[in-house]
């Protein structure tokens, strides 16, 4: 390989969320969603560029931003998108939160397809509405839509959005066309505005592939917003950008409203700055982090299946997040979590706050060098080991 995903940076006492907020040395913190690796080189070179400069001052956002993000989708998804439709926000976050402020009323109902990224609830609730459960089917060792369930939930004359995640998080499917499609019509039919987070639409292993919901036909476009951010795949989350797209105008307007009244319209100089080198030469580096988060994912399987197969490892199509089915222990994830805390020193998301069809599972975070990845598991495995002989005594 070009890049070096073997070693990273020591994060510990470096006020990281990921490593520091835990507050526990010697950790080995497998749960929030952000990489240890180094960001593209292109990208630390752009941004060491910017601070030798030294004035960090108001900065608004340049013609290249846009085309460079209109080139990206289009050369790489297939996604026709005018720098019109785009706007800038500090997150995807933020984003999905204007969005429902929006395009909604408070009392309004808005879908999501459970177990689903927590966030999605606070930003619907926070916003007033309600919120309305089109819970995921497991088959196997991975997860389907219920179009039956969908049909019934989009027929209540309250319920105005649905909250697609495209990539899942923390699923782990990577949606077919024909799937977004049929999403896509039961919504239309039904007046309902589909607000689709495609935040890690980078993050696909082949041979599985990215379909943006907008790229699936013209009407599905006109009939949607699409909340998207480098910031997953290149490890910049801090740097704090992230990107609307909705071609519909008066859609767009209410958004750019709303963007201005959370006050979350303007950007810092280094997310525009590290956007647009991650969109332009950052396509390398990104393919090879994708085959090494693919080699830490298969590491992780063979691992369950070899020492502990009475806890499946779903599928895993896109993220780097592994999604573990810990049924037989018969015990909430919030106690699995914390005694894998406790006798470990592994710190990993319990599966209840992605809503109550998670309740069984625990979340994974693999992105992280193979080592520390192969260490962690085995603690994890030790750990549901112990607690699976003590739930049999």
């Amino acid at each position: 390989m070009k890049y070096d995903f073997n070693t990273a940076p020591d994060r510990q006492h470096t006020n990281s969320y990921k490593w520091d907020m835990p507050g526990v040395e010697g950790i080995i913190p497998m749960w929030v969603a952000d990489m240890d690796f180094k960001t593209a080189p292109c990208i630390i070179e752009a941004l060491r560029k910017r601070v030798d400069h030294g004035v960090f001052g108001y900065t608004f956002v340049p013609d290249e931003y846009f085309s460079a993000t209109v080139n990206w989708f289009d050369r790489r998804h297939g996604l026709k998108l005018k720098s019109e439709w785009i706007l800038y926000t500090s997150g995807v976050i933020p984003a999905l939160s204007a969005v429902i402020k929006a395009l909604t009323h408070p009392g309004q109902k808005v879908i999501v397809q459970t177990p689903v990224y927590n966030h999605f609830f606070s930003s619907i609730l926070n916003n007033g509405c309600e919120i309305l459960e089109n819970p995921l089917r497991r088959v196997g060792n991975t997860y389907e839509m219920d179009f039956d369930d969908l049909e019934r939930k989009a027929a209540d004359s309250e319920a105005v959005l649905l909250l697609l995640c495209n990539p899942h998080n923390p699923a782990g499917r990577v949606w077919t066309k024909d799937e977004l499609s049929r999403l896509g019509e039961i919504c239309a039919r039904n007046g309902v505005t589909v607000v689709s987070d495609e935040i890690h639409n980078e993050l696909v292993f082949p041979p599985y592939k990215y379909t943006p919901f907008a790229a699936v036909s013209d009407k599905f476009r006109a009939m949607s917003v699409t909340c998207c951010s480098p910031t997953k795949a290149f490890n910049i989350a801090g740097l704090q950008i992230a990107n609307i797209f909705c071609e519909n105008a008066e859609m767009r307007a209410k958004i750019d409203k709303a963007l201005n009244v959370n006050e979350v319209c303007d950007v810092n100089p280094f997310g525009v700055i590290a956007l647009i080198e991650a969109y332009t030469r950052g396509e390398d580096w990104l393919d090879e982090l994708r085959e090494y988060l693919k080699g830490n994912y298969d590491l992780a399987r063979a691992m369950f299946e070899k020492e502990l197969p009475e806890f499946p490892m779903m599928n895993l199509e896109g993220t780097y997040l592994a999604w573990v089915d810990c049924s037989i222990l018969n015990m909430s994830s919030e106690t699995i979590a914390a005694e894998i805390l406790a006798r470990s020193k592994v710190m990993v998301n319990d599966g209840k706050m992605y809503r109550e069809t998670g309740g069984n599972f625990i979340r994974i975070n693999l992105a992280e060098p193979r080592k520390l990845v192969e260490e962690g598991v085995y603690r994890i495995i030790k750990i549901l080991k112990e607690l699976l002989n003590e739930s049999k005594k």
